[in-house]
């Protein structure tokens, strides 16, 4: 199957990340969200992403004006009735993704794989609310999804050996790096990473030192492009919660047991740069 027209379903950070990447790829994009302010801001986005391309000699002007013309806002699931790939990268929640997966599935045409970019939720779990399971994949983008060259990329128990490659040759056109892993809570990245990152929350509850200091021994002394308070605040405190709390109940070690200041954090809804204040204060 060749794939010619895209659907992202959310235009938040990720979705609108994986929305620009789609359409620098070369492909029509429908860019969805529940409202056209939501799907605005996420194009704005966009735009000011492929603005700094060109100040930096990337691209052109006319080759911003190119890929901003081939992505579509849209605020109705029904535009996936005609897209080949759809690509999911909504909230961490089941529930959520249950509902949408089953609106996708009764919408897109049979040929369509649904792909969701879920950091942790099982694909199994995910593709046994549709009727084409075989067609339901995992693409796990890394953020800011323009810049980073992985895709996770998971098989649930139904998915075909013929809906991997596709996928695999679309991350590939999309300038990406596949790397395959089995369905596990967590996957691979978020196996490794979210325990380094709930360890630095643990020491900054328990008073070992400074969020500083602990971010600075992973930088100079581990050779970490960012520590991991920053990346968290990076990647959403409510996020990595979430994915801990997957993690925990999938496999009931301790060692995924989210750190209490982390709750308290998510609870006070410091969420890091997002919102402006996070283990760091952004404001």
């Amino acid at each position: 199957m060749e794939i010619k027209k895209v659907m992202v379903i959310g235009a938040g950070q990720m979705g609108g990340g994986i929305a620009q990447v789609s359409a620098q790829t070369g492909w029509e994009t429908v860019q969805y969200d529940i409202n056209m302010d939501l799907v605005n801001k996420g194009i704005a986005l966009i735009d000011k992403n492929l603005s700094r391309n060109v100040s930096k000699g990337k691209m052109t002007e006319d080759e911003k004006a190119a890929i901003l013309g081939r992505i579509k806002p849209s605020v109705s699931l029904e535009d996936a009735a005609d897209c080949d790939l759809i690509i999911e990268a909504i909230v961490e929640n089941f529930a959520i993704k249950e509902k949408v997966f089953k609106e996708l599935d009764r919408i897109a045409p049979p040929h369509a794989i649904l792909a969701s970019n879920t950091s942790s939720l099982p694909i199994t779990q995910i593709a046994a609310v549709t009727k084409r399971p075989d067609k339901v994949i995992g693409m796990h983008f890394m953020n800011p999804v323009p810049v980073m060259k992985l895709v996770e990329v998971i098989r649930g128990l139904a998915t075909t050996d013929e809906v991997y490659k596709i996928v695999e040759e679309a991350s590939i056109k999309m300038g990406k790096v596949p790397v395959w892993c089995k369905d596990v809570p967590g996957f691979i990245s978020n196996r490794v990473l979210q325990v380094m990152i709930n360890e630095a929350l643990w020491e900054l509850y328990e008073g070992v030192a400074p969020a500083e200091n602990i971010d600075n021994i992973m930088k100079l002394g581990m050779n970490h492009p960012m520590g991991p308070c920053e990346l968290a605040d990076l990647i959403g405190l409510d996020t990595i919660l979430s994915i801990l709390n997957v993690m925990y109940d999938g496999y009931g070690d301790p060692k995924y047991r989210p750190s209490p200041l982390l709750k308290q954090y998510v609870n006070a809804g410091w969420l890091g740069r997002k919102t402006g204040k996070g283990i760091f204060d952004y404001k």
